[in-house]
């Protein structure tokens, strides 16, 4: 199945002394790991050139440096796809999410003052506001920041860009996850995380947190998702029942 991508970028806005290259990396960057990009979404150059009102330049070099981050392929017909995913390709990513993410995430603890802890209390109300309203976006990419939150409380957080380009590879999931998540996610481990880190609890801050990833990405072992997405019939709207009784998870 081919559709066209209906690519939003209203969270966005060029800044000031902003290349249009760097422009187009980090909106292309942003639908990527919004979940906005799956398999069947066509995307072309003049497309996303016409978008964002730049010329198709920079969208190439922009394309390149995702490409080179395994985020999108650029196919000889100048389609723009997302690489193909195999249940041994998920898994892959998923334990390398974890080992990356508990380790920042521990390193980061001692670091994380009332102030860092207020803030990621405030994302996770945040989030719990976009299951309110139904926001698969909003869910999606409060999650992200949430965990950007914490482990960028270290002062020098050098697997962030690896841990980052680990999201970018499965940000095409995110809204497929997020449709069976009533299912995988029945705790709200990021209550465990918070509470871990005012325990100043290494051991309960690594199991909640690889919890939180494994539970959050539980269709990870379900042939039949993974071959839903290869067909190209990932949700792109997470059903309001499900978002209900996903809710019951707090």
């Amino acid at each position: 199945m081919t559709e066209k991508a209906t690519l939003r970028f209203d969270q966005l806005t060029r800044e000031d002394g902003e290349t249009a290259q760097e422009w187009v990396y980090r909106a292309l960057r942003f639908a990527v790991m919004a979940g906005q990009v799956w398999p069947g979404l066509a995307l072309t150059i003049r497309g996303v050139a016409t978008l964002l009102g730049v010329s198709p330049m920079p969208v190439r070099e922009a394309l390149r440096r995702l490409t080179s981050e395994g985020a999108l392929e650029l196919k000889s017909n100048r389609r723009i796809e997302v690489p193909t995913m195999t249940p041994a390709r998920l898994a892959e990513l998923l334990e390398l999410r974890i080992v990356l993410e508990t380790h920042a995430a521990v390193r980061a603890l001692p670091y994380v003052d009332e102030t860092r802890l207020a803030e990621l209390k405030r994302l996770d109300h945040e989030q719990d506001l976009a299951f309110e309203h139904y926001d698969a976006e909003a869910i999606i990419l409060g999650n992200l920041r949430f965990h950007r939150m914490l482990y960028t409380a270290h002062p020098h957080p050098v697997t962030m860009p690896m841990i980052e380009r680990v999201w970018l590879q499965m940000g095409p999931l995110h809204r497929l996850a997020l449709a069976h998540l009533e299912r995988t996610y029945v705790v709200d481990r990021h209550v465990e995380i918070m509470q871990a880190i005012e325990e100043r609890n290494p051991f309960g801050l690594k199991f909640a947190l690889e919890a939180d990833i494994r539970e959050g990405a539980g269709y990870v072992t379900q042939t039949e998702l993974l071959e839903q997405y290869a067909r190209g019939e990932a949700p792109l709207n997470l059903p309001q029942q499900d978002f209900i009784r996903t809710l019951g998870r707090h």
